[in-house]
């Protein structure tokens, strides 16, 4: 099960700032996993055009773990936490290269100024997680088709033989309405398809009693788990 809410904006003296949730609940033969994704990108497309921060977090029956990349002015700074022994405690900084999780946000803010062409992209903090593979900037092609009110952002990463269509509404508020990845894992093609099911546009974080439990049922979300 995959949910991605709608971006709630939060503010600061120097700044507006807007945040994108993703979660992702799955099982994997007996483990069940919880992930899940937080990106901050400004408002004042003028004064950034990067996401200022994200954090990621995962969770299953072995351990879990926590990686963290902060914008310090033309690199970023990753902090990661790990229960992996060879992994630990990391510190490292990247070049400012794309950053890919900040896309999402970018479609929800200002879709024009997505970028398309060969760039260098930065791949996003679930995959590598899941990949177990070193967060590097890599070479990346950019591509828009559009179908009516549908526009399709496509990624390509060749070095991880992957791919990854985001499809949004072409029209504000440019909700997302899907996406599709692939990639080779093993020497096997693997695919995720996601498309847009049900939305709710209320102040989520006050419902957080029991007494709210039905508002799940109008999400068509279990009552006991995500």
């Amino acid at each position: 099960q995959v949910k991605l809410d709608d971006p709630s904006t939060a503010g600061s003296d120097k700044m507006g700032v807007l945040k994108l949730n993703f979660t992702k609940n799955f099982v994997t033969g007996i483990y069940p996993y919880s992930m899940m994704l937080s990106v901050f990108s400004p408002i004042d497309r003028n004064q950034y055009h990067q996401a200022l921060k994200v954090t990621m977090s995962s969770q299953e029956w072995c351990g879990h773990v926590f990686n963290q990349l902060n914008l310090k002015g033309k690199q970023y700074s990753f902090i990661g936490h790990s229960y992996f022994e060879k992994e630990g405690e990391e510190k490292f900084s990247l070049e400012s290269a794309l950053l890919e999780d900040g896309l999402w946000n970018t479609i929800r803010l200002d879709p024009e100024s997505l970028p398309v062409g060969d760039v260098k992209l930065i791949p996003g903090l679930f995959f590598t997680r899941l990949s177990h593979a070193n967060l590097k900037p890599l070479s990346a092609s950019l591509s828009k088709s559009e179908n009516g009110d549908v526009v399709s952002y496509s990624i390509d990463v060749p070095d991880e033989e992957r791919n990854l269509v985001i499809n949004y509404q072409k029209k504000f508020p440019h909700r997302i309405l899907g996406w599709s990845e692939s990639f080779i894992e093993r020497g096997q093609k693997q695919e995720t398809h996601a498309m847009l099911d049900k939305t709710l546009v209320i102040d989520y974080w006050k419902k957080n009693k029991n007494e709210f439990l039905r508002l799940r049922d109008s999400l068509g979300l279990s009552p006991n788990n995500y």
